[in-house]
């Protein structure tokens, strides 16, 4: 029958169970990719930068405590330049792990569901399933009901086994019978209360140069990486992957950006790489597309004099902490709290005027809506779509009724007699 794999997205594919047998190839696995690796002269630490991959990734995967995914394992193939001969082993050496039965759980006679229970605890979303021989499993309400209601959204959960269905691999949802509480759905309208105008806007960037000691710089850093929030929309995760090589930036006039990746805080547990920011592509496009970004001569300057100062990290990142590490949210976040201190009245502080950084996003799309940019337009470059658009950021389009009224009169021949 079906079965699903719940795991939190960006994680590895957990495994169904760590029987004696499946720990037996893992083992192999690793001590195979050990070898190659003294082989090639390289360490450990070596082996993982040249694969993009953390360094407790390798570790894990070298002693038998981590399967890798393809993508990694192809990384590390890559690294090592292995042959034809020795790429083709390891695959199979994978495969072998994967295909492995759970011989621990079968002698100790424990029935399907509790040994897939602790795979799937927890989980946030379907990231993939497969198809495996497991007698009952999910084929009970209760069983059902113990492990999706005790994730925070099952939707996605029923519609794979809805496909299940579908390939007549279930005889039936078994969702179907299990009852979830919903509570209220969340406002999704930006509330224009905490969008900030273009002088508060500037005035927030001038007050990271501020924020921290001259020397650390800590605010100056990520006065540029702000600056991208607000004059180009980005979402966070996008200027924390933005690289230089991205950005088209002329000595005056506007400039060109052209994203291709975010880099989302997801925790070390939840990466492919071991890192705590995942490597994905842009959010609600397909893996490889590009979004292209025209930027004003305002965030033309802020980066091109931030490069000027800082540099690029040494994978060409445009923002790094000190240690050219990605920032970490927590970083930004508390620099953004002292901006705010140090740019706003008390009363704005109190409030939610830009509360968080992603509001100076909000801010960005709101002053493109109010200058007349069509949606459209707006939508394709702050990476919407039309619809989703207008209604999270109905509320914020002012100051135009007037002559939306005004072209409403020429349409039908009138002519405005207010002034009568």
């Amino acid at each position: 029958m079906l079965l699903l794999r719940l795991v939190a997205v960006g994680s590895w594919c957990r495994t169904l169970g760590m029987g004696s047998e499946r720990r037996e190839r893992m083992r192999v696995l690793g001590a195979r990719l050990r070898a190659l690796r003294a082989e090639a002269g390289l360490t450990g630490a070596a082996l993982a930068h040249r694969a993009g991959v953390g360094q407790p990734t390798v570790s894990k995967v070298e002693t038998g405590r981590l399967v890798p995914s393809v993508d990694v394992l192809d990384r590390l193939r890559r690294a090592l330049s292995l042959d034809e001969s020795a790429a083709r082993e390891v695959r199979d050496l994978l495969v072998a792990v994967e295909s492995a039965i759970d011989t621990d759980s079968e002698a100790a006679g424990l029935p399907a569901g509790l040994v897939v229970d602790d795979a799937v605890r927890g989980a946030r979303s379907v990231r993939s399933f497969q198809c495996v021989v497991l007698p009952g499993l999910l084929q009970s309400a209760e069983y059902a009901r113990h492990v999706f209601e005790s994730a925070p959204d099952s939707a996605p959960a029923a519609n794979v086994l809805e496909y299940g269905v579908e390939l007549e691999a279930l005889p039936s949802n078994p969702l179907s019978r299990v009852r979830r509480k919903r509570g209220k759905r969340a406002v999704q309208e930006v509330d224009r209360r905490v969008v900030v105008n273009p002088r508060q806007a500037r005035e927030l960037l001038t007050a990271l140069t501020y924020v921290g000691g001259y020397d650390r710089a800590s605010g100056r850093r990520l006065r540029a990486f702000f600056g991208c929030l607000y004059y180009a929309a980005m979402r966070p995760g996008e200027a924390l992957g933005l690289r230089r090589s991205d950005c088209t930036l002329p000595a005056s006039g506007w400039g060109r950006i052209e994203l291709t990746e975010t880099r989302p805080t997801a925790g070390k547990a939840w990466t492919d790489s071991g890192e705590p920011h995942d490597r994905r592509g842009l959010k609600q496009r397909t893996h490889g597309e590009v979004r292209i970004v025209p930027v004003p001569p305002p965030l033309v300057r802020l980066l091109r004099e931030h490069l000027e100062e800082f540099g690029t990290a040494e994978d060409g990142r445009l923002f790094s902490s000190e240690r050219g590490n990605v920032i970490a949210a927590s970083s930004y976040s508390r620099a953004w709290k002292h901006a705010r201190e140090l740019a706003l009245v008390p009363d704005q502080v109190a409030s939610v005027l830009a509360f968080r950084s992603y509001d100076l996003r909000h801010a960005g799309v709101s002053q493109w809506l109010n200058s007349g940019v069509p949606a459209p337009e707006v939508a394709a470059r702050a990476g919407h779509s039309v619809d989703v658009l207008l209604k999270i950021y109905a509320k914020c389009v002012d100051g135009q009724e007037q002559e939306m009224n005004d072209r409403i009169l020429k349409g039908l021949g009138e002519e405005d007699d207010t002034d009568e």
